[in-house]
């Protein structure tokens, strides 16, 4: 058990340093979205869904295999540096080359041999980015060890992220994706994503160099590695008992499920918003604007809703109305009751739907994040050792690889109504649209009310955390009282404890 440090003041320069690094995560995330990948592949490159599908479910497999040990290597790492920033330095220029390449591929290749490079590119994007994302992400527990502070600090975190990835996405749309006089339909042309992944990849690589630098000095404030016996026996038990962790079992279970939903509404929302709702990517693009307000109002309310009525609790009920929030708008145009493609009315509701759901949903978000953080100190005061990395990783693990079984799953759905590629608005036929609406919704529905439904076994509040920090002082304190004993007595003096 490491000796406690004081923890670092968290001032407006801490919160805002730590969070702008998530701008990388954010532009890469959404980039990465099976959105965007699905309307990059599918519709400008031609690729088929199918094949778009598999890709992004090998790619996030792999991620999901590689992100748990990324996560347990910089729990374990000594340097002059600490645990975290060597990972986050290193991981910034291979990032964004890979980003750029990912929206430079060969243009003269037949179908195939795209496949197999965008399989390769998206495999190394997704490493390199998780390189920085989990290190980073585990400095929040040791940066906010307070049980209600940690919300705060991760409410930046998260405001950042969101506000990365709508500016360029909006960017994206409304620069790169424009309709003119050579593209009637501005998301197929090919070229305007491959200028605007240039800019993007600049953005990647400063966001994390200059939050890396920005957070360096808060390096000896922060955890050593827990001195622990090595091996890959020794490894696995430590994965195994922080992975069934009885809360974390539960938030996993979530991920898991949700993540499936996620891929599947994320493959198929392209389709909505361009030929169920008629939208020109332009005004698609606008949408999600509606995103900043939404992000900033959860940013604010995050914290102070957790405080009063408690982080579970919020959270289930903020996941539950976003999820029926989210399904009005496709319900209202199946039953007769939405105003009719072209009218200013549908810019309106689509833009409620991006409001509404985007604060519930962020604000859950952020909640779930500091609940992931409070997991920390709970597996440590029953083992002794801190597995920050190891437990954000596993956090987005499942999502990650259910959600890439969502997205092939998205894709056969799409191609299971015999949905074309490469078609303009207006030259789908209608049935085939209609059956895509009507196929997804219940599927959606029912997959993020389970989600929701098992965080309720989540065990974790605010006295259970303090007595875990109480738990993890008290042993500090044996073991730096047995330090000139021998290892048998010292050993047992720590167990005592834990």
């Amino acid at each position: 058990m490491p000796q406690d440090k004081p923890a670092p003041r968290l001032g407006l320069g801490v919160k805002l340093s730590y969070g702008f690094g998530s701008v990388a995560f954010g532009v890469a995330s959404q980039a990465l979205s099976t959105s965007i990948i699905v309307q990059y592949l599918n519709l400008a490159v031609g690729i088929s869904a199918v094949l778009v599908g598999a890709a992004i479910m090998v790619s996030q497999i792999v991620d999901a295999v590689v992100d748990p040990l990324v996560g347990q290597w910089s729990d374990g790492v000594s340097t002059r540096w600490g645990r975290r920033h060597p990972f986050m330095y290193a991981s910034a220029l291979p990032c964004a080359l890979a980003f750029y390449a990912l929206w430079h591929p060969p243009t003269a290749w037949a179908p195939m041999q795209l496949f197999a490079y965008m399989v390769a590119v998206l495999v190394v994007v997704r490493i390199f980015n998780a390189m920085y994302e989990i290190p980073s992400s585990a400095l929040a527990p040791e940066l906010a060890p307070d049980y209600n502070d940690r919300t705060g600090l991760l409410a930046y975190r998260w405001f950042f992220g969101i506000l990365g990835a709508t500016v360029m996405i909006a960017f994206l749309n409304i620069v790169f994706l424009r309709r003119d006089a050579t593209h009637t339909l501005g998301v197929l042309n090919r070229e305007g994503y491959s200028q605007w992944g240039a800019i993007a990849a600049v953005v990647i690589l400063v966001s994390i160099l200059f939050s890396s630098a920005a957070t360096h000095r808060l390096i000896p404030t922060l955890s050593p590695p827990t001195i622990r016996k090595t091996g890959a026996r020794v490894a696995l038990r430590e994965s195994f008992g922080a992975l069934t962790n009885p809360s974390m079992a539960a938030l996993m279970a979530s991920g898991l499920i949700s993540g499936v939903a996620g891929g599947v509404t994320a493959t198929v929302n392209p389709y909505l918003y361009l030929y169920f709702w008629g939208l020109p990517p332009q005004l698609t693009a606008t949408l999600v604007f509606a995103a900043l307000p939404a992000s900033i109002l959860a940013t604010v309310l995050a914290p102070i809703v957790s405080k009063r009525y408690g982080k579970k609790p919020t959270m289930i009920s903020l996941f539950a109305i976003s999820l029926v929030a989210s399904l009005v708008p496709i319900t209202m145009r199946l039953t007769g009751l939405a105003p009719p493609n072209g009218s200013v009315w549908v810019t309106v509701l689509l833009s409620a739907d991006v409001f509404v759901a985007g604060i519930l949903g962020l604000m859950g978000y952020i909640i779930v994040s500091s609940m992931v953080a409070d997991v920390v100190e709970d597996q440590a005061a029953r083992s002794g050792v801190r597995s920050e990395g190891l437990l954000f990783a596993a956090n987005g693990l499942l999502p990650k690889l259910t959600g890439g079984i969502g997205a092939f799953l998205g894709g056969l759905l799409v191609t299971a109504v015999h949905f074309p590629v490469r078609t303009q608005q207006g030259a789908v036929d209608p049935h085939i649209v209609h059956n895509l609406a009507v196929a997804y919704l219940p599927i959606t529905a029912v997959l993020s009310g389970a989600a929701i439904f098992v965080l309720r076994y989540y065990r974790i509040d605010k006295s259970t955390h303090e007595h875990n920090l109480a738990t993890i002082q008290e042993a500090a304190a044996i073991a730096e009282l047995a330090h000139g004993e021998d290892p048998a007595t010292r050993a047992a003096a720590i167990t005592q404890v834990t």
